[in-house]
């Protein structure tokens, strides 16, 4: 039973844009690391409703499974932080952000990227989220 009052973003301590990529989602991989496409298996704390297909959006820690890529790249199970979304998303301030792909960023358990460049247009979400991220991205929108 809901209580009078209890909705709304209580003790929300950043903002989460949409989640739209579900597990199985194929996203580019825009470092240099030698994986060129991967496949999200699973989002690292994604808490919810019973049976609810689990997604991800910008910002979000993800498992992936690299399936383009080098011959020593493909196949290995990483870690990954989603930097595009190609669901529109609202800020805080009213602006509408899309991006033309879904992209994502290889990362090591601490969040540390692997590679040495990010290739591309990343998020600010994932740039305040991830701080290393934005370090070596390119561009930030």
């Amino acid at each position: 039973m809901v209580k009078k009052g209890m909705g709304g973003t209580r003790g929300s301590l950043h903002y989460v844009p949409t989640r739209c990529l579900p597990v199985g989602a194929r996203l580019r991989c825009i470092d240099n690391t030698g994986a060129k496409e991967v496949e999200l298996v699973a989002i690292i704390g994604y808490k919810t409703a019973l049976n609810r297909y689990p997604s991800a959006g910008v910002g979000d820690l993800v498992i992936v499974s690299v399936k383009k890529g080098t011959p020593d790249m493909r196949r290995q199970i990483l870690r990954a932080v989603i930097v595009r979304q190609r669901k529109e998303y609202k800020r805080p301030a009213g602006l509408r952000v899309r991006f033309e792909d879904n992209a994502a960023v290889l990362v090591t358990e601490e969040g540390v990227p692997r590679g040495s460049e990010i290739r591309g247009v990343i998020a600010r979400e994932a740039v305040q989220r991830w701080p290393r991220l934005g370090t070596i991205a390119s561009a930030i929108a």
